[in-house]
């Protein structure tokens, strides 16, 4: 069985090519996965309240976009105990120690530099999809 088969992800990223390339990637590695996406801060978290109790097993968020950025979302979401443990994984293009140093002091769980080929987009998203997010742990600050 598919470990990867029916978990329902959460993109936020204002590029749409990017979220298309990410849905293409997705597809190729766990096709029964159900992808939302939103191209900002501000419609991830109307969602997530929205979807309440349900949540998504998975976030992929974007640092850089209008309205509410990634940064905020974070913060914001530390606020709502019901969505500190879904694992939000930073996707974005800056690879930029002191992004990273925040995002985990704010509660992120993984983070990914977005890949410059396809095939690397599906390798890592399936990498973070095998994670077993009851026993990762947070690199060291």
């Amino acid at each position: 069985m598919n470990k990867n088969a029916g978990k329902w992800i959460f993109l936020a990223d204002d590029d749409e090519d990017d979220c298309l390339l990410f849905g293409d990637a997705l597809m190729a590695v766990a096709e029964n996965a159900l992808l939302t996406t939103v191209s900002d801060g501000f419609e991830l978290m109307h969602l997530l309240r929205e979807q309440q109790p349900a949540a998504p097993d998975i976030i992929f968020l974007d640092l850089n976009m209008p309205r509410k950025n990634g940064f905020e979302c974070l913060h914001e979401m530390q606020q709502f105990p019901q969505f500190r443990n879904i694992p939000v994984v930073i996707y974005s293009t800056s690879a930029q120690q002191q992004d990273i140093d925040r995002v985990y002091q704010q509660g992120a769980r993984y983070y990914l530099c977005k890949p410059d080929s396809f095939e690397e987009l599906k390798k890592a998203i399936s990498n973070v999809l095998s994670i077993d997010w009851h026993q990762h742990q947070q690199p060291p600050l």
